[in-house]
């Protein structure tokens, strides 16, 4: 018995399924996870010494890579003042001034712990604001785990959203609706079907939980020009876009400013960090200003804020590593659609600069129903594949590769030559 087996079968014991994020039980590819020990730069380690280039990079935050010296520096000299104070702190005001003097739409920002906790609160922050209690998702988006959000898209675009958990009330997800991504006209019927009530519009401008879906020509501007007709709120989800796409994330790279803003992972520079900004007149409704509460006894921890304001003022002075991950993201997926199209296997590549996925269906990609066609099985044949040759990826077909700036050419033609020696079943 391997070491990450013993683990797990211990921990299965302990812990609901072994982990603490589903995910990681690697069930859908029908394996025992691998349980990790270190991580540096672009590659990571097991508790067997097993070496992997690692392709999730923490789901999303290690956009320099693991162990960037900045970030751990910085973290470093912060733990010696203490781990945790319970009050304001300066790193707190220094990360806020450097987001709201870099992104025009965030005005004023709120830290939160958790990409979770900043949907959660933003939606609180919209509904507040508007006095309208409606909120409208699009069906295979993921806004974090909060009840309101845990909901299956209907039959069709006017059914109201049912609980996609147990222990949901259907009264608390009865006010979350339902659209069809890259669907303007189930959006358009949803405003018609519920004047004067809908809050706001949440989206993944990128989606990145059905596997990465795109947003079609028109698609984001359209939503932002219904939400002013229908006096909504935009909130663009960019927890994992934020940072990522560029230093002012999705709204940077589509040129499309929304109301509020959710943050997580690349924010935290590997530390548990979330945080929901906008506008101030918005804002300014959130308590103690305001009568929308929202508390949290770590939100600022110092330790997590000199992560991330490590992070983030690497990504901001550096304007070439924007450019440079793009180009590499562009390179390194068009390699790999091309050995599978020279392998003749069906699949569909869906990326935007460092952030892409392989959908084994022959049908594109553009919404929920479509990822649904993907075949789970050649995927799972896939992972296992890649991680006998020392890559690690998300070991589900509905989660996106990650790369980094520490994702060299000797890594990436690794990846390839893996990718090439796949034969399907």
């Amino acid at each position: 018995m391997t070491r990450s087996e013993e683990l797990y079968r211990k921990a299965g014991e302990l812990i609901p399924g072994g982990v603490n994020s589903p995910v990681r039980a690697f069930r859908s590819v029908g394996m025992d996870p691998r349980f990790i020990k270190r991580a540096r730069g672009s590659r990571i380690w097991d508790v067997d010494e097993n070496e992997y280039i690692d392709l999730i990079g923490s789901w999303g935050p290690m956009i320099m890579g693991h162990g960037n010296m900045d970030v751990l520096e910085a973290v470093q000299k912060a733990i010696w003042d203490g781990l945790s104070f319970g009050a304001a702190t300066e790193k707190e005001g220094e990360i806020a001034e450097l987001i709201t003097s870099s992104i025009p739409s965030v005005e004023m920002i709120r830290m939160v712990n958790s990409g979770t906790e900043a949907v959660m609160s933003a939606i609180r922050l919209a509904r507040g604001f508007t006095g309208r209690d409606k909120i409208i998702k699009f069906q295979g988006c993921y806004h974090g785990h909060s009840d309101s959000m845990l909901v299956k898209a209907g039959s069709g675009a006017m059914t109201q959203g049912t609980p996609d958990s147990a222990g949901v009330p259907v009264g608390v997800s009865q006010d979350t609706l339902t659209a069809q991504y890259n669907n303007l006209n189930s959006l358009e019927q949803l405003f018609e079907a519920n004047k004067d009530n809908i809050a706001a519009v949440i989206v993944e401008p990128v989606a990145a939980n059905m596997g990465v879906v795109l947003p079609e020509q028109g698609f984001l501007s359209g939503i932002k020009a219904l939400c002013e007709k229908h006096g909504a709120l935009l909130i663009f989800d960019e927890v994992i876009t934020g940072f990522r796409l560029a230093f002012g994330g999705a709204q940077e790279y589509f040129g499309i400013e929304a109301d509020i803003v959710t943050y997580g992972k690349i924010i935290g520079g590997g530390m548990p960090v979330g945080a929901y900004g906008g506008r101030k007149d918005i804002m300014k409704k959130v308590a103690p200003l305001g009568p929308v509460y929202q508390a949290g006894t770590l939100s600022g921890n110092p330790i997590a804020m000199a992560a991330g304001l490590a992070q983030l003022k690497y990504l901001r002075e550096n304007d070439w590593f924007y450019g440079a991950l793009k180009d590499k993201g562009d390179s390194f997926f068009k390699e790999v659609d091309d050995i599978l199209n020279g392998k003749g296997i069906a699949h569909t590549l869906n990326h935007i600069s460092s952030l892409g996925s392989i959908f084994f269906t022959d049908k594109a990609v553009r919404n929920y129903e479509d990822a649904k066609t993907s075949d789970t099985d050649m995927f799972a044949s896939f992972f296992r594949h890649m991680l006998d040759h020392g890559v690690l990826m998300a070991p589900s077909q509905f989660e996106a590769i990650f790369l980094s700036g520490s994702h060299g050419e000797e890594e990436l033609k690794a990846v390839l030559k893996a990718v090439n020696s796949f034969k399907q079943q």
